[in-house]
């Protein structure tokens, strides 16, 4: 039967890439200032979810729609007491910086898909999607019902969806396609703190802004600041003997002199936030270089704190925060935005990862005690953390896709925990499954994203197989 899956997994192959790259195409990216009360979360993502019921409602599933926050295609007995989900997301992250096409028009080249979105999540996500439709159109027999949810808040705050779940009725078990093969049945905890403060000033230099990065799990990529001083060929001269020294690090700065005022910029390496360790954060890296120039007041602080505090340091040790455990590893933290305006209020935003034996609480008041002398500024958790997910290995979902991925691929796989978050965690027993398979380079939340073409079918027959096989399992 494993070769049948992929066998009929082939044959759906230009189909999925020609809806693929419809879905590639739409610029899902949440956009606050343009939402409506029809489109929550902005045009983008509203379209992305309209597009995903067309197709839906063209294949003959039964659709439904959660306040344009969530949609849903069925399959399997309407009546049946235990429900699979397979639960992804339509929105991403912006673009980012460093791309050498352009991320809103899907195009092959060499065998891999190349778009934003294109692994995370819109490829495996129309890869389940087609799964399901290839078990549809094998009219196979399912005891259990099986549910494929979209989401368009993943990146950001997750809205809507436990709010969907409350009313649709929470699902026996279920996975994720939004992470890598051979599974993920761990997640650490999340939580993001920020510390606020206002842009006072102090000292022969004014820090007129200062910002880096978009969103708490994305590494910044690139850092902005833009210094008053007297002297500014002091200034300049001093970040070229800094770039110097950095330069191991993979991290560039420029300056541009205007009058009185020097624009700095700094790149470093934009990678997902739940391994900041394989990054260049820009930001703090500006930040340590800034430190040792003559400012004062709230300016001094914020540069302290980002440039001393929170820099190179992604196990948070500086803070007193690092941690670890036998089965989630090591705390970690991305420092994933940073903001400094001239007399107006500025904040950072550090988003931690967090294994079983702490809490976001403590993580926030290693924070709070963090804070350099003379920073006049509060250190506190905002919005809600997420506790730390774990689904055992002898559970039957678990075993199951193991089972399935081991038999399709031939290779060994035991359980994984990671520092990334997905929807899986949203089940009590709901764990991430592919679809990136070992050796494929991570490319999430980074320029030039981009999916393996061939691994689309060799996915889509492991969640065939999958899906089917939990739709009948006894439990």
């Amino acid at each position: 039967m494993t070769t049948q899956w992929r066998a009929e997994a082939l044959k759906y192959e230009d189909a999925l890439l020609t809806d693929l790259k419809e879905m590639l195409a739409i610029k899902s990216v949440r956009d606050d200032e343009a939402a409506t009360e029809d489109a929550p979360l902005g045009p983008g993502p509203k379209e992305a979810l309209l597009k995903f019921e067309e197709f839906a409602k063209r294949d003959g599933f039964r659709v439904g729609n959660y306040k344009n926050l969530v949609a849903y295609a069925e399959l399997g007995p309407e009546d049946a007491d235990e429900t699979v989900a397979i639960i992804g997301h339509l929105d991403v992250m912006p673009a980012g910086d460093g791309w050498t096409k352009d991320p809103w028009s899907p195009v092959i080249e060499d065998g891999r898909l190349y778009a934003r979105g294109a692994s995370d999540d819109k490829g495996p996500s129309f890869t389940a999607y087609y799964a399901m439709k290839m078990i549809k159109d094998l009219n196979l027999d399912l005891k259990r019902k099986l549910v494929l949810v979209m989401g368009i808040d993943e990146e950001s705050d997750w809205t809507g969806m436990d709010d969907f779940f409350e009313e649709y009725g929470m699902p026996t078990m279920g996975f994720s396609p939004d992470a890598e093969f051979p599974i993920i049945n761990g997640e650490k905890g999340n939580v993001s703190i920020v510390t606020r403060f206002a842009g006072t000033q102090g000292g022969s230099l004014k820090l007129v802004s200062f910002s880096a990065g978009s969103r708490p799990n994305m590494v910044p990529g690139t850092a902005v600041a833009v210094v008053e001083a007297a002297d500014t060929a002091a200034l300049v001269s001093a970040m070229d003997a800094y770039a110097y020294l950095v330069a191991e690090k993979r991290v560039k700065g420029e300056a541009k002199v205007d009058g009185n005022q020097v624009t700095f910029t700094f790149y470093g390496k934009q990678v997902h936030g739940a391994m900041p360790e394989t990054g260049e954060n820009a930001g703090t890296y500006l930040a340590n270089f800034l430190q040792d120039q003559d400012f004062g007041g709230n300016a001094k602080g914020f540069l302290s704190f980002l440039g001393t505090q929170l820099h190179d340091d992604t196990v948070a040790e500086k803070i007193g925060a690092k941690t670890h455990d036998d089965l989630m590893h090591d705390l970690s933290m991305n420092v994933g935005i940073q903001r400094f305006t001239d007399g107006e209020d500025g904040f950072v935003n550090a988003n931690f990862r967090y294994p079983q034996n702490t809490t976001a609480e403590e993580i926030e008041g290693h924070v709070a005690a963090s804070l350099p002398a003379g920073f006049d500024a509060t250190a506190k958790q905002e919005g809600h953390a997420q506790v730390p997910h774990y689904v055992p290995g002898d559970d039957p979902l678990v075993k199951t896709l193991l089972q399935v991925y081991r038999e399709q691929t031939g290779l060994p796989a035991g359980e994984q925990v990671i520092g990334g978050g997905t929807f899986g965690r949203l089940l009590k027993r709901g764990v991430a499954f592919g679809a990136m398979f070992e050796g494929v380079p991570d490319t999430m939340h980074q320029a030039d994203e981009f999916y393996p073409v061939s691994d689309l079918t060799r996915a889509m027959a492991i969640f065939g197989q999958s899906m089917y096989e939990l739709a009948n399992v006894e439990d």
